[in-house]
């Protein structure tokens, strides 16, 4: 054989080589990517109330489609998703009651925690219903809790979560804001509550962070994607006080959820 020719039948078989290396790392990556399992905890941000079409079958937990571990899950169609999250939860609801669907093939997990035990639901109806001074008390009271006891909290339920799903990543979603300071809102909180509110938020979320971090999880803030959105903005994501259906108080719409929630955990994921 000539060297041309064997240089050739080389060179030839150097591309056979690599066009089967890139089929078979293609067909590595699809069966990885039907592999991949999607676990969705914490509370009524990540079950998505407020943004209705709540799931019979899911109770109190109030899950929905519309919510954004939902939404994600349908536009990437993981092979397992499970919905674990649920309204009212705590950091210990999460250790007793969602951790089941966590093991060591989970490869994301997304949570939103944190919020009710610092007292969210019983600050927000001290301000709607008492005096300022009231209200910006029982928010530091809140703050103050965020100092002391939360953090341990969060550690326990970021260990369990890695110790159950080590190889998983895990995003760690924030709480928007609920104000827009000096907007449309001509009733309601004084815009010295609201300050101190959206303070407590911003407060609840760099605690969050923090613990997040040291964890090695990713903390995803939804603060920006909220601006021009709050409350007295005019064009909402968030639902203000609702005394016919009190629960979807200070929640997400369909909106916030679909708009705010989704894109910042999709580009966190």
């Amino acid at each position: 054989m000539s060297k041309r020719m064997t240089r050739f039948a080389a060179l030839t078989s150097s591309l056979l080589l690599a066009a089967g290396a890139a089929l078979f790392g293609a067909g590595q990556a699809s069966a990885a990517q039907a592999d991949f399992g999607y676990v969705a905890l914490g509370d009524s941000y990540s079950s998505g109330v407020g943004a209705g079409n709540y799931d019979s079958a899911s109770g109190n937990c109030k899950r929905t489609t519309r919510a954004y571990p939902a939404l994600w899950a349908a536009a990437h169609a993981p092979q397992t998703f499970s919905f674990a999250a649920c309204s009212g939860a705590r950091t210990g609801d999460v250790l007793s009651g969602q951790l089941a669907p966590l093991n060591s093939g989970t490869d994301l997990v997304s949570i939103t925690i944190g919020g009710n035990d610092a007292g969210f639901s019983d600050v927000m109806t001290t301000c709607v219903l008492q005096s300022e001074a009231t209200c910006v008390a029982r928010v530091n009271q809140a703050k103050a809790y965020v100092d002391s006891t939360l953090p341990g909290q969060l550690d326990q339920v970021y260990n369990a979560i890695s110790g159950r799903a080590p190889a998983a990543r895990v995003v760690v979603l924030g709480y928007p804001r609920f104000y827009k300071l000096n907007g449309t809102c001509t009733a309601g909180l004084s815009e010295g509550e609201r300050s101190a509110i959206n303070g407590a938020a911003d407060y609840l979320n760099a605690a969050i962070a923090k613990r997040a971090a040291d964890h090695g999880f990713t903390f995803a803030s939804v603060a920006g994607a909220f601006t021009g959105h709050e409350i007295c903005s005019g064009s909402a994501w968030l639902h203000s006080v609702n005394w016919l259906n009190i629960g979807e108080s200070y929640h997400p719409t369909a909106a916030g959820q679909s708009s705010g929630y989704l894109p910042v955990f999709t580009n966190a994921a």
